[in-house]
Formats: structure tokens, C-alpha cells, sequence
């Protein structure tokens, strides 16, 4: 297998893998998200955590 090969193959690996993980997360909003984001240590929320957790969690 050619370098160029290789390269793509494992781009196409990576691409797959990240589609894969991300179809892993629940929806922002939902009730499972809410949950997950209460358990998450308040330190590591993002702004935008923050925000969507306001607007579809506590103001629902």
C-alpha cells in the first residue's frame, strides 16, 4: 500500500470514527441531555452548556 493510500485510509477512519461518537450524544434539550449535563462537574460546563441548559432545562 502506497503512502498516499495509507493517508487516506486512515482520514477515512478518523472522519467515521468522529461521525460515530458524536451519534453517541443525546440532543441538546432533552431529558437525558440534562441529566448528563447535571452530573458533569459545573467547572467543565461551557458558556454554551450553560446557556442551552437555562433555556431548555429550568425554563422549559
Amino acid at each position: 500500500m502506497n503512502r498516499r493510500m495509507l493517508s487516506t485510509a486512515v482520514a477515512t477512519i478518523l472522519a467515521l470514527s468522529a461521525l460515530m461518537l458524536q451519534g453517541c450524544s443525546p440532543e441538546i434539550g432533552t431529558e437525558e441531555w440534562c441529566q448528563q449535563l447535571e452530573d458533569k462537574p459545573k467547572a467543565d460546563w461551557s458558556a454554551n452548556n450553560a446557556a442551552d441548559y437555562a433555556k431548555h432545562c429550568i425554563l422549559k
